[in-house]
């Protein structure tokens, strides 16, 4: 099997960056969009092949059978869903939306979202990219979440760059996909698949992972131990039988 990593793009322009907590955002509803769009393609072509295999045609859509990047996806999530945030200005970002994946904006921020790869055979213009230089700060405290939203809690003990901190928060919002059943993600879906980022108050962070929702604890290859927790990740579906924290 091969191993596959997905591509995370955030535009960072040197005169107008993102917003830390847009770019956060943007990041996690991206991976949800990916995992949607390759859900619904693989569904829409299993229905298809039925239909073929019925009139004898089981064979005209054989290459195309799977759906779109739903291989690709299938393959990445069978491993370490490992997710690697790159930035990119200018001529760089335009190059990265020439290349097949999903941009999502979220207010200040632009990030793009590209099937899964090979771990060491990137596509050359993304390859390319810095995944330094990813410190983006906010300008203002984010309004409090509703009690309906998907929330993202970031472990406020971790510092993390932002580029770190949207793998994170990807991890988190997979995490949330994982756990909905149809009716939630069709309720999900009518929403833009829009998640809500915030760091978790110090005093309750303890409670909040030991709460039996679930929790994204990092594989340990860049900036922070391995086994860290470093994401709650809390929405309505996911709550049942877990008490209030």
């Amino acid at each position: 099997m091969t191993e596959r990593v997905l591509p995370l793009v955030v535009r960072i322009e040197r005169s107008a960056p993102p917003q830390r907590t847009d770019a956060l955002e943007a990041a996690a509803t991206a991976v949800v969009r990916l995992l949607d769009r390759a859900q619904d393609r693989a569904q829409d072509h299993a229905e298809d092949g039925a239909q073929d295999h019925a009139e004898g045609r089981a064979g005209d859509r054989a290459e195309d059978r799977g759906g779109e990047w739903s291989d690709e996806v299938a393959e990445w999530q069978d491993g370490r869903i490992r997710k690697v945030v790159r930035r990119a200005r200018g001529a760089e970002w335009r190059r990265a939306l020439a290349l097949p994946g999903i941009t999502v904006a979220v207010r200040t921020a632009e990030v793009r979202v590209h099937p899964p790869v090979p771990l060491d055979d990137w596509p050359r213009d993304l390859a390319r990219l810095q995944v330094s230089g990813t410190d983006l700060s906010d300008d203002a405290t984010p309004p409090e979440a509703g009690p309906g939203d998907v929330v993202l809690w970031i472990n406020p003990g971790l510092e993390m760059t932002a580029g770190k901190a949207m793998a994170q928060a990807g991890h988190g919002a997979q995490f949330a996909w994982w756990g909905a059943g149809e009716a939630d993600r069709a309720a999900w879906r009518e929403r833009g698949f829009a998640v809500r980022v915030r760091t978790a108050d110090p005093a309750g962070w303890d409670a909040l992972a030991a709460s039996g929702l679930p929790v994204v604890r990092d594989a340990g290859f860049t900036e922070i131990a391995p086994n860290s927790a470093t994401v709650v990740a809390d929405a309505p579906w996911l709550r049942v039988g877990v008490p209030e924290v």
